[in-house]
C-alpha cells in the first residue's frame, strides 16, 4: 500500500518535528538542527502559522527569511513538509478588511486576537490567500529539501453564520429540493407553523430547533471546509511534481469537518492526535475517554489512529502530537519514562507513516506557552529529548522492514459524520459530568472499548467505504460488523447491514442505529426499522439511565462490572436467543443482549450503552476466539497490535500499559528485527513498565513473494 508521502523514497518510518525558527529570540538554526539529526529526526514542518511573516504588508513579501532553514535542512538529510499559513491571518489584512471576519452567531464576528476567525469563503480574503500562496510556491516548490505540503490547519474549526454564507445555504437548499412545498414536506414544517411560502422565509440558524435544518446546516458547513482545502489543494497541484504530497493536518473533532470528503482532494491524510498521558495511559483507568480534542485511554489512543486510516483507508502521517505536557497552563502532566515511544508504536502499529511532535521547542510566550516540547523552556535537550532520540534510533533499527505494512483488523466499525451531528443536535442522553464529548463518539467507543478489550483489531469505517465494499466483501474481509449510533441511516444503508449478515457477517447492532432516515425523521417503523427480521428481536420503548445497571448473563458468560450506562433499549425477543438480561425491577423485563441467525451469519443486538466489561464480552462471544496469534494468556495491561508485511510476514508491537513489569509466553516463533534477538515457541517475553517491543513473524503465506519480485 504505497502512496506519496514522507516515507515513499525510503520505505522507513519518519520521526519529525514542527519547527519555526522565526518564534526563536536566538539564532539557533544550526544547533537545533544538529541536534535533530543526533536524535534521529528526519522530517520538520514549516511555514503554516506566519502569514504576518511572510506578507507583513499586503503586497510586500518577505520569502526569503525561510531559505536558510531549507538550504540546512537539506544539506543534513531532513526533509521538510512546507505549510501554506492560511489559517492565522496577518493584523493588516483585518484591520483593511474587517468583513472577512467569520460570524459565530449572525451578525457577531469573532473577535480577532487567536486564529481561524476568518471566513475562508469571504472573495476578500480567497485572493489575497491565493496571492500567497502562489508567491511561496513559486519560490520554494521546486526546492529539493520540500517533499510534501501541508495547506492550512485543522481545518473547519468555526461555524459560518455570515449573511452570505446563508445565502449560499438557502441556494443549496433550492437546488435540493427544488420548491419550498417539497422543503415543507420533507422537513415537516407544518410542525410550529414554520411552513414556508418563499425561500427568503427561511430563519437564520441561530435560533433554529429543526434536526432536519440542523443536519442540512451541518453538512452544508462541513462541505464548505472540504471545498477550502480542495481549493488549496488544486493550487498546489500547480506546483508540486509527483515525488511531493499534499496534505492537511486533521483535528477530527471540528465542527466543521468530514474528513472523508475533506481526504478525497490528498495525496495522504494527516492528523493531530493529542491524548492523555501518566495514568491516563494506564490499562485500567475509566475517566472520560474524550475532552473535545484530546483522548484518554490506551483504547481511545488505538481508536485515533485508526480514524486517520479511515480517513482515505490508508496508511497516515501524524503531523502532530504530545512531545511534554499539552493545553493550558494548568495542564501540566508529561509523559511516564516510556510512554512516548508507546504512543508512537501505537500509532505506527495502526498506520502511521511519520510520527511528528509539536513542536520542536517550548514557547516562552503565547497562547501554548506551557504546551511542551521536545526541548524545554531552557533549550537544553533533557529527558524527552533523549526519549524521542530513543524512538529515532530503534526506527532507524528497523529500517524500511515497514514499507508497505497494513495494520490487521477482524472487526469493522462504522462510522457516520451525519450521524455525530444529528446526535449532537438531539442528544440521546446527558454526558456524565466531567465528560466533554459527544453522545455519538461515546456511543462508538464503548463498542471501540470493547472491541480492544477482547483483543480484537478494530477498521473503522465510513459508511461510504462500506458501501464501496458491498455486503458479501465485508463479510470475508471482517468477522464482526458494528453498527453503533449510526441513527441517520438511508434504506440502503439499513440493507448494507442486513445483507452482510445474511452474506455471513456477524452484524453487532448498538443503540439509535437506523432510528432516523438522511433526513434526521424519526422512521414509522417498528425498532430496529429495516432490520426485526435479521435482528429477531424489536422495542417500542427506551429509557435514559442516571445510574448504571447491572447485566446478567443467561446464554453469555458476564464479568463483574458488565451492565449498562446512560440508555436502554427495550427488547422483546422474537425468535432471538437471550444472552443477557438486567438485573432491575423494571428493566429486567427487557433484553439486554440477543442473537439470531440471519441468513448465512448472525445478528447480535445490544439493547444499551454498554460499560466497557459487558461490551468485551459481548465482543469476544461474536468474534470467536480472544487470541492475538502471539500472547499466550498475557495479563490485562499487556496488549498486541499487529499488522502484515506484503511478503505475508506479521509484525507485532507488544505493549506493557502499567507500572508492573509482565512476563508472558509466545505462541510462536518471533524475532526482534531492531536488535536481532530470537524468540522460540513457548519463550517467555520480559516486559518492564511502560515499554514496547516490536517483533516479526514468519511468513503465514511461505509462497508470497518478497517485495520487488
Amino acid at each position: 500500500m504505497k502512496h506519496s508521502s514522507t516515507a515513499a523514497a525510503t520505505g522507513r518510518i519518519d520521526l519529525g518535528v514542527a519547527y519555526y525558527p522565526e518564534y526563536q529570540r536566538h539564532d539557533r538554526l544550526e544547533t537545533d538542527l544538529d541536534l535533530m539529526v543526533e536524535a534521529g529526526i528526519t522530517v520538520i514542518r514549516v511555514g503554516e502559522s506566519v502569514w504576518s511573516t511572510w506578507e507583513p504588508r499586503e503586497g510586500e513579501y518577505d520569502l526569503e527569511w525561510l531559505a536558510p532553514t531549507l538550504d540546512a535542512a537539506h544539506e543534513r538529510g531532513i526533509r521538510v513538509i512546507l505549510g501554506t499559513p492560511t489559517y492565522a491571518v496577518p493584523p493588516w489584512l483585518q484591520v483593511a478588511h474587517p468583513e472577512i471576519a467569520a460570524d459565530r452567531a449572525t451578525g457577531e464576528p469573532i473577535p480577532w486576537g487567536a486564529r481561524q476567525e476568518m471566513d475562508f469563503t469571504h472573495p476578500e480574503f480567497v485572493t489575497r490567500a491565493e496571492r500567497l500562496i502562489r508567491a511561496i510556491l513559486d519560490r520554494y516548490a521546486s526546492h529539493p529539501a520540500v517533499v510534501g505540503f501541508q495547506v492550512d490547519n485543522e481545518p473547519g474549526i468555526e461555524i459560518f453564520h455570515n449573511d452570505h454564507v446563508f445565502a449560499r445555504f438557502v441556494d443549496r437548499l433550492a437546488a435540493t429540493y427544488g420548491d419550498v412545498e417539497t422543503l415543507n414536506r420533507e422537513w415537516g414544517l407544518t410542525y410550529w407553523s414554520h411552513r414556508l411560502q418563499d425561500w427568503s422565509e427561511l430563519w437564520r440558524p441561530d435560533g433554529n430547533s429543526f434536526p432536519q435544518y440542523d443536519l442540512a446546516w451541518r453538512t452544508f458547513q462541513a462541505d464548505l471546509t472540504a471545498e477550502f482545502i480542495a481549493w488549496q489543494s488544486a493550487l498546489v497541484e500547480e506546483y508540486r511534481d509527483a515525488s511531493q504530497f499534499v496534505t492537511t493536518c486533521f483535528q477530527y473533532p471540528r465542527a466543521a469537518l468530514d474528513d472523508h470528503k475533506t481526504a478525497e482532494s490528498l495525496t495522504v491524510t494527516a492528523g493531530n492526535p493529542y491524548y492523555g498521558m501518566q495514568d491516563r495511559l494506564a490499562i485500567d483507568d475509566r475517566r472520560p475517554t474524550t475532552d473535545y480534542w484530546t483522548t484518554s485511554s490506551v483504547p481511545t489512543l488505538f481508536r485515533q489512529g485508526d480514524r486517520m486510516f479511515s480517513s482515505k483507508q490508508a496508511r497516515y502521517l501524524v503531523t502532530e502530537t504530545n512531545a511534554q505536557a499539552i493545553g493550558d497552563s494548568a495542564t501540566n502532566y508529561p509523559p511516564y519514562p516510556g510512554q512516548l515511544a508507546q504512543a508512537a508504536f501505537a500509532l505506527i502499529s495502526r498506520g502511521a507513516e511519520l510520527i511528528e511532535y509539536w513542536q520542536w521547542n517550548t514557547l516562552p510566550y503565547g497562547a501554548e506557552t506551557y504546551w511542551g516540547g521536545v526541548l524545554p523552556h531552557s533549550l537544553e535537550p533533557g529527558r524527552v529529548y533523549r526519549e524521542i532520540a530513543g524512538i529515532g534510533a530503534r526506527l532507524e533499527g528497523l529500517g524500511d522492514l515497514l514499507d508497505g505494512y497494513e495494520p490487521d483488523a477482524d472487526v469493522a466499525v462504522l462510522w457516520s459524520i451525519p450521524s455525530k451531528h444529528a446526535l449532537q443536535f438531539q442528544p440521546p442522553f446527558r454526558m456524565p459530568a466531567g465528560d466533554a464529548g459527544d453522545p455519538y463518539e461515546r456511543i462508538v467507543d464503548a463498542f471501540y472499548n470493547g472491541a480492544f478489550d477482547a483483543r480484537a483489531q478494530v477498521r473503522i469505517l465510513h459508511l461510504a467505504q462500506a458501501h464501496d465494499l458491498g455486503a458479501a466483501e465485508l463479510a470475508r474481509r471482517y468477522s464482526v460488523l458494528v453498527a453503533a449510533g449510526l441513527y441517520i441511516s438511508s434504506d440502503a444503508d439499513i440493507a448494507l447491514l442486513d445483507d452482510y449478515a445474511r452474506a455471513g457477517g456477524h452484524l453487532l447492532l448498538g443503540p439509535r442505529t437506523a432510528y432516523a432516515d438522511t433526513e434526521s425523521r424519526a422512521r414509522h417503523q417498528v425498532a430496529p426499522p429495516g432490520l426485526v427480521d435479521a435482528a429477531g428481536v424489536r422495542y417500542e420503548e427506551f429509557s435514559n439511565l442516571d445510574a448504571p445497571v447491572p447485566a446478567v448473563g443467561t446464554g453469555l458468560e458476564l464479568p463483574e462490572g458488565a451492565g449498562a450506562e446512560l440508555w436502554v433499549d427495550g427488547l422483546l425477543p422474537d425468535d432471538a436467543e437471550v444472552l443477557a438480561t438486567y438485573d432491575h425491577p423494571r428493566f429486567r423485563d427487557f433484553a439486554a443482549v440477543t442473537t439470531a441467525t440471519a441468513g448465512d451469519g448472525r445478528v447480535t443486538t445490544v439493547g444499551c450503552v454498554p460499560t466497557r466489561e459487558l461490551a468485551a464480552a459481548v465482543l469476544a462471544h461474536a468474534r470467536g476466539t480472544a487470541a492475538d496469534g502471539l500472547l499466550v494468556d498475557p495479563p490485562a495491561a499487556v496488549t498486541a497490535s499487529s499488522g502484515t508485511l506484503p511478503d505475508g510476514r506479521h509484525v507485532w508491537f507488544v505493549f506493557n500499559w502499567s507500572w508492573t513489569p509482565a512476563t508472558v509466553a509466545l505462541e510462536r516463533p518471533v524475532a526482534d528485527p531492531i536488535d536481532g534477538a530470537a524468540h522460540a515457541a513457548d519463550d517467555r517475553l520480559e516486559l518492564a513498565a511502560w515499554t514496547t517491543v516490536v517483533l516479526v513473524g514468519e511468513s503465514d503465506h511461505p509462497e508470497s513473494p518478497t517485495p520487488g519480485q
